[in-house]
C-alpha cells in the first residue's frame, strides 16, 4: 500500500479539512499498473502507477541514448478526476532538476514549475497541464476530457483540450482497446488506448511507445496504427493547404537574393511553369507577364528554399518546415522503414514536406545505445548494414556515440567504395583527429568537435557529459596547438561540419522561467503548452558560477564557428529539430559568430545544395532551375532575422502560404499572406 505523504507545513488546519473533504467519498481507482517504454523495438524505460482511492503515485524512468526523464509524481484527485494537489520531482531529459507543484483550494489554482508560476481563480477544480509529464498524465487528460460535455475542457494555466474517439482494435490476450486522439496540448496530437474498463493500455508516439507490461509484442501493430492515424491526418492537411496553379504564373515586383555572389538584385518578375523557373525579367519589362496570374511580392525578397542539414523527420514535420521556408532537409537518422515510406508519399505529393536526403544511422551496442536506424554488434554486422543503406538509396552513413572506434576504418572504406560519405558523432573514447584519419568526411555537432579539446582520457561521451563538459570551453585557448591542429586538419582534408549551434544554445543556455534568445522571436505565437516547455533548464547542478561558465563557453563556441569559416571549413546549417524555427536561429547564430548575413544565407542555400550535389537544380534562383522559392517580407541582407517571415513558399508545382499553414497548426502567423491575382489588368 502506498502511504500518502502530505507536507503538513504547507497547509493550515482549515486547508487540510478542505482537502480531505475534496478527497472523500468514493474511490476513483485502485490497484497498480506497470507499463514498458519502447523505442525502435527495444525497452528503454518504464512507468509504474499506484492508485489508492483518490491518490495516484507515478514513477517514470527513461534511459535512451544515455539520457531521458526520471520523474516521480504524487497526485490527489477529486471525484471527477480533477487534481487538487500535484507534486512532481526528478530530472528532465538531460538531467536538469525538476520540482513542480500545483494545488487547488478555496476557489484558487496555484502552480509553480520550471517554466513559470502563477495563480488563477477557479471556482471548481479543472485539469492542470504539467510542464514535465509522464505517459500517465497524457492518459488521464484524455479520460477526463472525454467525460466532459462536448469532449472539450478549458485547462490551467491556459488553453483548451479536445478529445475524439477513433476506433476499437483487438489485441492478443482477448484485449480490446479503443483509440482516442487529444488535441490542444502541444504541436501534435496525443493518441491513447484504453481497454474496456478505461484502464490505460498504451500511449503512442512517433519515436516512443508506452504499452502495458506483457503486451510488448503488440509494438509493431501499434506503431503501424500510429503511423496510419497520423498519415491520414497529415494527408488531409496536405490536400487542404497545398495549392497548384495551372499553366504559367508569375511572382512580380520581387528582389532576388543571388546566392552565388551574396547580393540582392531587382526588382524583377519571375515566371514559373510546371515547377520550373522559366524567365526572370526586370519589372520594367512588364509585358512579359501580361495576362499571367501572379503573386505580388510588393518589393519583398525571393530567396532559394532553405536547407536543414541535420533533421530527424517526423510525419508532421513537413508542414512546419514548409511554413518556415525550409524546402530541403537531410535526415540524419530515423526508423528506416518509416523514412523510406515517407519519401515515397512525398514523391507522390500525398504528403507535404521538403525534399529529403537520407543518411543511414549506425550505432554500436552498449547500455547507452541510441535506438534509431541499426544498432550493430560486430564489425561485419556494421558492414552489412552499410551495404543495406547503399542498396536502399541512402546518401551517407552517420556513426553514433557507442560505435566501436576500431570498426570505423572498415565502415568508411566500405561506404566510400559504394560511393557514400560518412559523418557522425565522435564515438566515445576517441577524438576528431582519429576519426578524420579513419575516413570521416564530416563531423556532426560542434560540441562533438570541441570535446576533443576539452575531455580527459577515459571520459565517456555516451552520457550527458557530451553536454555538461561544454562548460569547460570557457578557458579554451583557440590559439593553442591542439585547436589549431584539428582545424587545419579539417581544412586540409576538406572535412565539413554541421554545427547545430542552435541546439547547443538551447541546451546550454535555456533557463527555467525565462525565454531564450533562440525562442524569443516566435514563442508567443505558439500553443501555451509548447511555450511552457521551452522555458526550462536542461543542464543539471546549475549554480551562478556554472551558469556563467556555460554562457562564456557558448561565446567560445561561436568563436570556433568563426575560426572554422575563416579557415575554409564548410558550415552545413543543421538543427537536430523539425520545427523550422531553429533553421532561422542557426543562420542568425552564424551572423552572431561573425559571418555576414549573405555568407550565412549562402550556407543554407547554395552551399548546402552544392555539398549534396544538387546545385544543378537547387540552391540558386536561375532560369531553368526548379522553382524552389521563398518570399520574405523584408531584406535578409540588412537583417538576417527577415528569414523568420516567409509570405509564400513554392516547391516545384506546389504553392504554400505560411500564414495558412500556421493557422491550421494552432500558431499565430508571422507575416501576412501574399496577394494573388488571376491576371494583370
Amino acid at each position: 500500500m502506498m502511504i500518502w505523504r502530505i507536507k503538513a507545513r504547507q497547509y493550515t488546519r482549515a486547508t487540510l479539512v478542505a482537502l480531505l473533504t475534496a478527497l472523500a467519498v468514493q474511490p476513483v481507482m485502485a490497484g497498480t499498473q506497470t507499463l514498458s517504454v519502447l523505442a525502435n523495438s527495444e525497452k528503454v524505460g518504464f512507468v509504474n502507477v499506484l492508485h489508492e482511492d483518490h491518490r495516484v503515485s507515478v514513477d517514470y524512468h527513461v534511459d535512451n541514448n544515455g539520457r531521458g526523464p526520471k520523474l516521480h509524481a504524487d497526485i490527489a484527485l477529486n471525484d471527477e478526476g480533477m487534481p487538487v494537489d500535484w507534486q512532481i520531482s526528478g530530472r528532465s531529459l538531460m538531467g536538469g532538476q525538476i520540482s513542480e507543484t500545483y494545488e487547488w483550494q478555496n476557489g484558487v489554482a496555484n502552480w509553480q514549475s520550471q517554466a513559470d508560476s502563477g495563480s488563477t481563480k477557479q471556482p471548481a477544480p479543472t485539469l492542470y497541464i504539467t510542464n514535465d509529464s509522464t505517459p500517465w498524465e497524457t492518459a488521464h487528460y484524455v479520460k477526463t476530457v472525454w467525460a466532459q460535455p462536448g469532449h472539450r475542457l478549458a485547462v490551467v494555466p491556459a488553453g483548451e483540450l479536445s478529445v475524439e474517439r477513433l476506433q476499437t482494435i483487438s489485441l492478443d490476450g482477448d484485449v480490446a482497446a479503443t483509440v482516442y486522439r487529444m488535441t490542444g496540448r502541444g504541436l501534435t496530437p496525443d493518441y491513447v488506448l484504453f481497454d474496456n474498463n478505461m484502464m490505460l493500455f498504451a500511449v503512442l508516439g512517433s519515436n516512443q511507445l508506452t504499452i502495458r507490461e506483457g503486451f510488448e509484442s503488440a509494438l509493431a501493430r501499434l506503431s503501424a496504427l500510429y503511423g496510419e492515424l497520423e498519415m491520414s491526418r497529415v494527408q488531409t492537411l496536405q490536400q487542404r493547404l497545398s495549392h497548384s496553379i495551372d499553366g504559367r504564373y508569375a511572382v512580380k515586383n520581387a528582389y532576388l537574393f543571388n546566392s552565388q555572389n551574396g547580393t540582392r538584385q531587382g526588382p524583377v518578375n519571375v515566371v514559373v511553369e510546371n515547377g520550373v523557373i522559366q524567365l526572370i525579367a526586370p519589372v520594367s519589362k512588364s509585358a512579359v507577364i501580361r495576362d499571367l496570374p501572379y503573386f505580388d511580392a510588393q518589393g519583398g525578397t525571393l530567396i532559394p528554399g532553405l536547407h536543414d542539414m541535420h533533421s530527424h523527420t517526423t510525419l508532421d514535420s513537413g508542414l512546419w518546415y514548409l511554413a518556415a521556408g525550409v524546402t530541403n532537409t537531410r535526415d540524419m537518422g530515423n526508423n528506416n522503414a518509416f523514412l523510406v515510406d515517407l519519401i515515397e508519399q512525398l514523391n507522390h505529393k500525398t504528403l507535404a514536406g521538403p525534399r529529403i536526403v537520407k543518411n543511414g544511422f549506425l550505432e554500436g551496442r552498449s547500455p547507452y545505445s541510441a535506438r534509431l536506424g541499426f544498432v550493430v554488434d560486430s564489425e561485419e554486422d556494421a558492414l552489412e548494414k552499410v551495404r543495406w543503406y547503399h542498396d536502399n538509396g541512402y546518401w551517407q552513413i552517420k556513426i553514433y556515440n557507442s560505435m566501436n572506434p576500431d570498426w570505423v576504418p572498415a565502415i568508411t572504406r566500405e561506404a566510400h567504395k559504394l560511393g557514400m560519405g560518412v559523418t557522425g558523432h565522435i564515438p566515445a573514447f576517441t577524438n576528431p583527429d582519429a576519426m578524420i584519419n579513419s575516413g570521416y568526411d564530416e563531423i556532426s555537432h560542434i560540441n562533438q568537435l570541441m570535446l576533443g579539446w576539452l575531455l580527459e582520457p577515459g571520459e565517456d561521451t555516451r552520457t550527458p557529459l557530451r553536454l555538461t563538459a561544454m562548460q569547460r570551453a570557457t578557458g579554451l585557448d583557440l590559439n593553442s596547438d591542439k585547436v589549431q591542429r584539428t582545424i587545419a586538419h579539417m581544412a586540409n582534408e576538406d572535412i565539413a561540419i554541421d554545427p547545430t549551434a542552435v541546439i547547443l544554445e538551447r541546451l546550454m543556455l535555456s533557463r527555467a522561467g525565462t525565454v531564450s534568445d533562440a525562442d524569443a522571436p516566435y514563442l508567443d505565437h505558439m500553443p501555451i503548452s509548447y511555450q511552457r516547455y521551452r522555458k526550462r533548464t536542461f543542464v543539471p547542478n546549475l549554480t551562478p558560477e556554472v551558469d556563467t561558465a556555460y554562457r562564456d563557453s557558448f561565446s567560445k563556441l561561436l568563436a570556433v564557428i568563426k575560426r572554422l569559416h575563416e579557415q575554409g571549413v564548410q558550415l552545413l546549417p543543421g538543427t537536430d529539430d523539425t520545427s523550422g524555427f531553429t533553421v532561422h536561429r542557426e543562420i542568425e547564430l552564424y551572423v552572431e559568430a561573425g559571418l555576414t548575413p549573405a555568407e550565412a544565407l549562402i550556407t543554407a542555400t547554395l552551399g548546402s545544395a552544392a555539398y549534396m550535389g544538387n546545385d544543378e537544380q537547387l540552391g540558386s534562383i536561375e532560369e531553368g532551375k526548379k522553382a524552389d522559392l521563398v518570399l520574405l517580407a523584408g531584406n535578409p541582407l540588412n537583417d538576417i532575422s527577415a528569414v523568420r517571415k516567409p509570405r509564400l513558399v513554392i516547391k516545384d508545382e506546389q504553392v504554400y502560404f505560411p500564414a495558412e499553414i500556421y493557422r491550421a497548426l494552432g500558431v499565430v502567423p508571422f507575416a501576412e499572406e501574399v496577394s494573388f491575382s488571376s491576371n494583370e489588368e
